[in-house]
């Protein structure tokens, strides 16, 4: 991966601690630049990238020659704006707050008001960088993060373009979600971005790639010889990946009505997932490798069309969403979606993925789970064969672990069988918690490096997958309604009894 570590433990006392050793010969220091976020006084600033900021300053992973330009639509001034980032991370930041640390990164701040589709204003902000340069000794390396609606990347990014960046310099541009909304504008957004900026460049943010446990799955498949021989058709049942949110849209109405489950959630995070589990190993730890093994997978998705996509899927809408604010009394938007995803290659040839994901539904919960196909009974069937499926329960969040399910003999003079786990916890392993995603994934992006962030291709193939289930729906009956806090429509468990299978529902300790 892009960041390794060494976990050293302290003999008897079984204490450990985590040393990052950086990438083999190459540095994993950050150059002096500027980070500019466009829309500095947006929600994901205050509560993601700033807290996130902050948690590599008090771990000095940012150099003394950086500086961080709010740029935001509001007239707002230095202070004002540094008093609401620091409430943010105060509130949200994963380290302890330090009133040194924080000063030393607030001096660092500025602000600049501006639109995003005038030229004028950018001239007055490429004016502004070139003076804090010159105060911070930045060297002209910039960095910018559009932090806006999708509505407003492009004339950005056309805005960027027109910008002097100087000679022996870097610059970067990192893309929030969502990354288009078909594939048609996702092809523009890519083309637009191509014109301004090599695809070395450009960063397209998925949070949940920089999640460690989402890391994890490589190491996990890739340095461990005993997974390579069972991770396959022929001895894999079915794998599951359920991404569940126990709130409601809240406060999202407009932007979900113009979204939808499958747009939100499952075309970038949850094919993401997919394809870490489903990959070939890669030729080398690096960003280009990696990604060319997952657009294989991508590839390899059968396409559902027509008459497929209401075969294969079950969507749903919760009890109460049209009651939502900024929510279209009659929508037909799904809060709910189910898949059932088929990766036509050799290694997965006829093993479906089912995926779920919904809003209000009973806990909040992220897991990917490995269903290999059943042991024989022939030895333990003399009451019933209660053998119970191996299975492997990654899960991302929250607690991020893995569990890894067996068979196991209860003591006694019987030969009673029961199910049993193994499993491995981040925090109590190694002692302390993870790094939060957006903290991994801004410093990689400040250090040049693209492994956990979406290559072009990758988003198009996404898109593609998507795509043929959009225009399905448009035609299809409404949504199934399912009651907040249950685990969706009937429907979506009828759906996967006609496999003789069922959804796996996660611990009920996940919180």
């Amino acid at each position: 991966m892009a960041t390794p570590y060494i976990v050293h433990c302290d003999g008897a006392e079984g204490a450990c601690r985590i040393i990052n050793v950086g990438s083999g010969p190459a540095s994993r220091e950050v150059s002096p630049c500027i980070l500019t976020i466009f829309g500095a006084t947006g929600d994901l600033t205050r509560r993601k990238l700033l807290p996130a900021l902050y948690d590599l300053a008090a771990q000095d992973m940012l150099p003394p020659q950086f500086a961080i330009v709010g740029y935001g639509r509001r007239p707002k001034d230095e202070n004002e704006l540094r008093s609401e980032l620091e409430s943010g991370v105060r509130e949200f930041a994963r380290l302890p707050f330090d009133e040194a640390t924080w000063k030393d990164l607030a001096a660092r701040i500025f602000y600049q008001p501006g639109a995003y589709d005038e030229a004028g204003s950018f001239a007055a902000l490429e004016e502004r960088l070139k003076k804090i340069d010159g105060e911070q000794g930045t060297i002209g390396n910039r960095m910018y993060y559009i932090a806006t609606p999708p509505g407003e990347f492009a004339p950005i990014i056309e805005n960027l373009g027109s910008l002097e960046h100087a000679e022996n310099a870097w610059h970067r541009v990192v893309v929030e979600k969502p990354f288009g909304r078909d594939l048609r504008s996702a092809h523009e957004l890519n083309g637009l971005l191509g014109k301004y900026f090599d695809e070395t460049e450009v960063f397209r943010i998925d949070h949940y790639l920089g999640k460690e446990t989402v890391q994890n799955i490589l190491a996990l498949r890739f340095a461990n010889a005993i997974w390579e021989p069972l991770w396959s058709a022929n001895h894999i049942d079915h794998v599951q990946i359920v991404v569940a949110e126990s709130v409601g849209v809240g406060r999202r109405g407009g932007y979900y009505e113009t979204s939808g489950a499958l747009r939100d959630m499952v075309e970038n995070h949850m094919l993401q997932l997919l394809t870490l589990v489903a990959m070939e190993a890669p030729v080398a730890l690096d960003a280009n490798a990696i990604r060319d093994e997952k657009v294989k997978v991508l590839r390899a998705v059968r396409k559902l069309t027509g008459e497929a996509v209401l075969e294969n899927s079950v969507r749903g809408q919760y009890s109460g969403y049209q009651s939502e604010a900024d929510v279209a009394p009659d929508s037909r938007v799904e809060t709910f979606v189910a898949l059932k995803l088929f990766v036509d290659n050799w290694r997965w040839a006829g093993v479906p993925f089912y995926l779920r994901h919904g809003k209000s539904l009973p806990q909040r919960a992220t897991e990917i789970i490995i269903r290999w196909k059943d042991a024989p009974c022939v030895l333990f069937n003399d009451d019933g064969c209660n053998l119970k499926s191996n299975m492997l329960t990654m899960r991302i969040q929250p607690n991020e672990s893995f569990g890894l399910r067996q068979n196991a003999k209860v003591p006694g003079s019987g030969m009673e069988i029961r199910d049993v786990s193994m499993s491995f916890d981040y925090s109590e392993t190694f002692g302390a918690e993870p790094p939060e995603a957006y903290e991994r994934l801004l410093h990689d992006a400040l250090l040049g490096d693209g492994t956990l962030f979406t290559r072009r291709d990758e988003t198009e193939v996404a898109w593609d997958i998507a795509g043929g289930i959009l225009d399905a729906w448009k035609t299809a009956p409404e949504p199934f309604e399912y009651e907040p806090n249950s685990w969706g429509p009937k429907e979506a468990e009828e759906f996967i009894a006609r496999d003789e299978r069922r959804w796996h529902e996660p611990q009920k300790d996940a919180e």
